[in-house]
């Protein structure tokens, strides 16, 4: 794959091309991402998780209708309170953080009142919760548990993506050809299936 075909599987600019494109091809040799069809894949799921390659950290800047898909963690009175109000042009980061901790307290390893701001998703796959960033750290021999913010630096963010992806087997779901199925296992459900679906057919036509 040259960084010309690389900038239009992931439909995005030179620019971004030209930073993104070796960390991208470093992660997907190292983490067995090498076929055309796995590497359409991984670069359309990662352009949706990272909003076109340009979002490394997750934003919780919410409206109080936009906060109806965490419905099952925080109630409608937590959801007026807390998303974002007339006029306000961003949910500021306190009332951010406090949608953090109540949506991610509590799992996956996150035992801190502070943990569910502490590991929101980062990275060019959005790894969350205390947990996965122990396992990501131990993979990639990072300290992330107190440096989670190393998840921002290109080279691990592309890696940490590959590590996931690695992790989770998600090479035979791609060969598949199964968007929905790749795009559950990523997410948790079906958020963005439908960027994720155009991203990977855009991808394909270039690299398959």
């Amino acid at each position: 794959m040259t960084q010309d075909q690389f900038q239009k599987a992931a439909g995005i600019s030179a620019v971004l091309a030209v930073r993104w494109f070796k960390p991208i091809t470093d992660a997907m040799a190292e983490f067995g991402i090498d076929t055309p069809t796995r590497q359409a894949n991984f670069i359309a799921q990662t352009g949706t998780e990272s909003a076109g390659f340009s979002r490394l950290v997750e934003s919780f800047n919410y409206s109080v209708a936009g906060l109806a898909i965490f419905a099952n963690r925080l109630t409608s009175q937590q959801r007026q309170q807390l998303g974002r109000r007339s006029g306000e042009a961003i949910v500021p980061i306190a009332r951010q953080r406090q949608i953090a901790n109540l949506v991610y307290g509590g799992r996956y390893g996150n035992t801190q009142p502070d943990d569910g701001w502490t590991y929101r998703g980062r990275g060019l796959k959005q790894i969350t919760f205390r947990a996965n960033y122990a396992a990501c750290g131990t993979a990639l021999a990072l300290p992330l548990l107190d440096q989670p913010d190393l998840l921002l630096q290109d080279v691990n963010a592309a890696r940490s993506a590959g590590w996931f992806w690695q992790a989770n087997k998600l090479n035979p779901i791609a060969d598949s050809g199964n968007v929905e199925a790749l795009t559950r296992r990523i997410n948790g459900g079906e958020n963005g299936l439908a960027d994720r679906i155009a991203r990977t057919q855009r991808a394909s036509q270039v690299l398959v």
